[in-house]
Order: structure tokens, then sequence, then C-alpha cells
């Protein structure tokens, strides 16, 4: 499958003026979403923890986390988002997909929404 990416929107819970706007690429290998730590900082997110993550080369890092509100494709949710290196490729991981009902088309390589979120 080739990249899928998506303009995404994160806001500090406690700073809500505050926010951080770039396109994030679509990463349905990973639960929680990433960003730059130096973009987050600017926008006031605060460290909530820390969390052992695998990387795609198998190997396990610990990175901080906090939460934030996310806003894509005209849907809002919340969540975690990591604090990745200063400059790294924002995420948007597949958590905060599914809390919305977004799930990734393979075959056209963009995004669809689900006629409905399953409570089952």
């Amino acid at each position: 499958m080739g990249l899928t990416k998506v303009t995404t929107k994160l806001t500090s819970i406690g700073a809500s003026h505050k926010c951080f706007e770039a396109l994030f690429l679509v990463d349905t290998g990973a639960t929680d979403s990433m960003a730059p730590a130096d973009e987050l900082g600017k926008i006031g997110v605060r460290k909530e923890g820390q969390m052992s993550y695998e990387l795609a080369d198998g190997t396990v890092k610990e990175y901080p986390f906090g939460l934030v509100r996310i806003e894509f494709m005209g849907e809002t949710t919340a969540g975690r988002v990591i604090f990745g290196e200063p400059g790294s490729e924002p995420l948007l991981g597949v958590t905060a997909l599914e809390s919305v009902g977004i799930m990734v088309d393979p075959l056209h390589k963009t995004l669809k929404r689900l006629p409905a979120i399953s409570l089952k």
C-alpha cells in the first residue's frame, strides 16, 4: 500500500487557543499518534506519562506522551500523542482513526468513513 496522509490538527487540552496543524502520515501499524516534541511544547501539551513502543525495526524505545484533541476530516476525538523527535514526521495512529469511524481503503489509498462504529 502507498502512503496516505491527512491534514490533522492537534489542540492542547489545557490551552485550547493553541494548535499544531500539519499533514500527518496515516500509520495503521501505530496505536497512538505522534508529533514533534518541539511543536507539542509550543502549544502547551503536558507530558502525562511514558510508554514503551516497538518501532518498525523491532527495537523498543520509551517515549513520553500527552493528551490532546485530534481533528481530521471534519471529525474530532481526543487521545494520546507521543512526543517524537524534533522535526520528525507526524503520525496519525489507528486509535484516532477507529474512534471516529474512519478506516484506510488500501485499494484506493484513501480514508473512508464506516457506516457505523461497532459497539459489539
